[in-house]
């Protein structure tokens, strides 16, 4: 489960770039990487918005993991 919460976490760091360099540039990176597509484009939108859901499961991890002290 580590490897996916890894993957997962590239892709939220990914995503996150995006939002950066379109909120201080005005450049999508998804769309100058795939043109028109907007297939490929949702896919990986989709993909990025499934793996920021699996990362806030990192969030709460310690909660089940940590003893009581």
């Amino acid at each position: 489960m580590e490897t996916v919460h890894k993957v997962c976490l590239v892709f939220t760091i990914i995503g996150a770039l995006n939002w950066g360099l379109i909120g201080f540039f005005d450049f999508n990176l998804v769309e100058a990487l795939f043109m028109e597509n907007n297939v490929i484009s949702r896919i990986v939108y989709s993909l990025v918005g499934i793996c920021g859901l699996i990362n806030v499961g990192l969030l709460f991890n310690h909660i089940t993991h940590d003893p009581i002290k």
